[in-house]
């Protein structure tokens, strides 16, 4: 038996809903993937208006 690199999700704690949407945030084949990277943009640029830094009006 190999041992746990740390990664990932458990079967002994997580629902296997929780280790799917997981499994398809880390896809990059998955719709989920693509969306998480392209929120993660909009909130990193300061001429969207879902910027999340300082100064900020739009929480």
């Amino acid at each position: 038996m190999s041992k746990s690199r740390g990664r990932g999700v458990s079967g002994r704690t997580h629902t296997q809903a929780q280790i799917n949407n997981y499994a398809n945030q880390y896809n990059p084949n998955n719709n989920a993937y693509k969306t998480n990277l392209n929120n993660h943009a909009n909130q990193c640029n300061p001429n969207n208006g879902q910027y999340a830094g300082h100064g900020n009006d739009n929480e």
